[in-house]
């Protein structure tokens, strides 16, 4: 039941990333729920390990704050993949 919960949070807080960043038309639902998972580690990792600051909730279930966490951690994500440009 928990990889269910995590792939519709990261589903969402890809979604949500790539409506912010205006990358919504180029990706498709395995991309958003990648980036919205993998946004979620990269928030854990860099506000919840390197700075202290509130990002251990990212990726620990689902919770307005997760989902805070993990959208800010999926617009992190995408805008280094549009500085290499693998996104356009």
């Amino acid at each position: 039941m928990s990889w269910i919960i995590t792939i519709l949070v990261g589903a969402l807080c890809g979604w949500l990333a790539s409506l912010i960043m205006k990358t919504n038309a180029q990706q498709g639902a395995v991309a958003n729920i990648l980036i919205g998972i993998v946004g979620s580690i990269l928030a854990q990792f860099i506000f919840g390990n390197l700075l202290n600051v509130g990002g251990t909730v990212a990726g620990n279930g689902f919770s307005f704050w997760s989902i805070v966490w993990g959208v800010v951690g999926s617009v992190v994500l995408i805008a280094i993949l549009k500085a290499l440009r693998v996104l356009r």
